[in-house]
């Protein structure tokens, strides 16, 4: 069953995958909202913005999605990041994150360089394994921008650019 659909279209819609619920999750509720009455309608309505919302989410997502064949693992557990590579690696609380960094000079890919308050620093591959669960992380960073972040990656700049860093508190 697996030969039934081209690889490049599985990897198309797995990529995609978000997007493709939120809209079938959308028609669902279209359908719901044409052909109800009373309060099924109303479910309908409340279904089709479910679904946009879910598509437009999707739609960051997949554009953070660099495929999972890169160096690697990376797993988050309560809030602390790991990095397990072939030849680097390293642990970093999220909360102790001073700075987020694309370096585009990265081997063999680009990399995410992760900076924390006791100066440790961990280079993650973009496309490393687990990577796309950092998106929910740097999307809790507080005062990131999102869209900067995906157009960065997209546009993949010529140097090491800083995406985020922690806003230190002043003291007077």
């Amino acid at each position: 069953m697996s030969d039934f659909i081209r690889p490049e279209l599985r990897a198309f819609m797995w990529r995609w995958r978000d997007v493709l619920m939120g809209a079938v999750l959308a028609l669902l509720g279209l359908w719901w909202g044409l052909g109800g009455v009373g309060i099924s309608r109303w479910l309908g309505y409340t279904t089709i913005a479910l679904g946009i919302i879910w598509a437009v989410a999707g739609v960051q997502r997949a554009r953070f999605r660099q495929g999972g064949d890169g160096p690697g693992v990376v797993q988050i557990r309560e809030r602390r990041l790991a990095y397990f590579g072939p030849l680097d690696g390293g642990v970093i609380d999220v909360d102790d994150m001073t700075m987020l960094e694309l370096d585009p000079e990265g081997y063999p890919s680009p990399h995410w360089v992760l900076s924390g308050v006791g100066g440790q620093r961990i280079a993650i591959p973009v496309n490393a394994t687990g990577a796309e669960d950092l998106f929910d992380i740097f999307a809790g960073l507080p005062g990131i921008k999102t869209t900067v972040m995906l157009d960065l990656l997209s546009r993949s700049p010529d140097k090491r650019v800083i995406v985020w860093t922690k806003v230190r508190p002043l003291l007077h």
